[in-house]
């Protein structure tokens, strides 16, 4: 395969992911901007649930990580078999840990936000968030692996067609129920709340409709007698390695946001408005990463790995270019953004000299959201593991303690650290990815 057809290929899938994941961005976004005109108190405590909820999801990722790895090389082999093997053993085990997961986050709510350190004014925002977010996780464990399997048959655009609905959903919600707009009662954090998770159940409901319609149309139980316990090693081989990087990484968020937490509510807030900013600087490396993990998934099924080294080296290169575009244009409107969401001069301030900083930031970030899911493809999954531990705590935490609170650097010193851990483990990763050591790690 040439590298014009390789990237093709990769636009031709990378496009409805982007599309679809711009979205998702957009309905975390669109609750975060609508309770900012509600109140900043709300937008802080939800920043914070929203930390807790998606550190629970990647439970969920556990297995769709696996997912994805294994039906793109299956596929990439032409055994479709074992594609809808994985599928339905993955859908069986995220039911399970879907309704765990919600029983934790809805009867956990109170000493986990207590454990965050939320304070008084924010603590009421804070439970009633998160105790109707959290009680119907499932609904996001059954979309989350159904996408993972229909992306890895090359049918990203079904999720995204999905999300389209889901957005409008969340939108009418929030403006009928965070406002009391067409005769419904006002109930500001809880009506976010309720929006939130009817937009997840309706995803989960369209997803399993398309799920019987256009990609396995059943699970033959021959396939499952006796149950495919290698397969679900395999899951669990590829995804507990895996998820336990992004594990870290988030637990490092949660950490950090801890020590936010002691600076002020001015450093909270802007946290939680730069958070939603940043996102969409990071959105095109995320997508084009997953088109092209996809893609590297069939090309090892395949036995096609110099092709899949030759299109990992394009999307690096492409994801560090727009990223770096993408955060200075960000700083350089930071004024404007911050202003047309708040009056409060001191978070303007903070938020326009964070997103400085954060050019640094997004260009280690995008070179690592690219290789940790590129090498996952391979079947490389401990090494991204390995670094992740090491440097998010021996770099991320250490130094966002030392520069954010011992120096007393506030939120500027935090997001310092930050550009040290995303900087030293890109140039790692990019060593690795050069080194071609993934060659022989393949699952199929």
């Amino acid at each position: 395969m040439g590298k014009s057809n390789l990237k093709k290929g990769l636009f031709k899938l990378t496009g409805p992911i982007f599309i679809e994941t711009l979205l998702l961005m957009l309905m975390g976004a669109v609750d975060t901007f609508m309770l900012g005109q509600y109140d900043d108190n709300a937008v802080g405590a939800v920043g914070v649930v929203n930390q807790l909820v998606t550190f629970a999801f990647l439970i969920f990722q556990i297995i769709n990580v696996g997912t994805t790895v294994l039906c793109s090389q299956f596929l990439g082999a032409g055994r479709r078999d074992k594609m809808i093997q994985v599928t339905g053993v993955a859908l069986l085990i995220n039911i399970v840990c879907g309704i765990v997961v919600s029983a934790g986050l809805y009867f956990g709510a109170s000493p986990l936000l207590k454990m965050m350190g939320l304070r008084g004014e924010m603590m009421p925002y804070g439970m009633n968030y998160m105790e109707i977010v959290g009680a119907f996780a499932f609904f996001q464990a059954i979309h989350m692996t159904i996408s993972a399997s229909l992306r890895a048959d090359k049918k990203a655009i079904y999720p995204m067609l999905v999300i389209m609905v889901v957005n409008v959903v969340n939108i009418l919600g929030n403006y009928t129920l965070i406002f009391g707009n067409f005769g419904a009662p006002e109930l500001g954090v809880e009506g976010a709340a309720i929006s939130t998770v009817l937009g997840r159940g309706t995803a989960m409901v369209l997803l399993l409709i398309i799920l019987f319609r256009k990609h396995i149309s059943s699970f033959p139980m021959k396939l499952f007698r006796p149950f495919p316990w290698h397969e679900l090693k395999n899951l669990l081989k590829i995804g507990v390695p895996s998820a336990g990087e992004n594990m870290s990484y988030n637990i490092q968020q949660i950490v950090l946001v801890y020590f936010i937490n002691q600076l002020g509510n001015v450093e909270l807030v802007t946290r939680s408005y730069i958070v939603n900013f940043v996102m969409f600087v990071y959105l095109f490396a995320i997508c084009v990463a997953q088109g092209g993990s996809i893609l590297i998934g069939h090309l090892i099924g395949e036995k096609k790995p110099h092709a899949a080294f030759v299109l990992g080296k394009y999307v690096m290169r492409s994801s560090l270019i727009v990223s770096v575009l993408l955060s200075l244009l960000w700083a350089l409107l930071g004024n404007t953004l911050f202003t047309s969401l708040t009056n409060n001069t001191e978070i303007i301030e903070l938020g326009c000299t964070i997103l400085m900083v954060d050019i640094l930031v997004e260009a280690g970030k995008s070179i690592n959201i690219y290789a940790t899911t590129a090498l996952r493809s391979t079947g490389d999954v401990f090494f991204p593991f390995y670094l992740g531990v090491v440097v998010q705590w021996g770099v991320g935490i250490l130094f966002g303690y030392m520069f954010g609170i011992y120096f007393g650097w506030g939120l500027i010193g935090i997001w310092f650290s930050m550009f040290l851990d995303e900087s030293i483990r890109g140039l790692v990763f990019v060593h690795r990815w050069n080194s071609m050591k993934w060659m022989k790690k393949s699952f199929v």
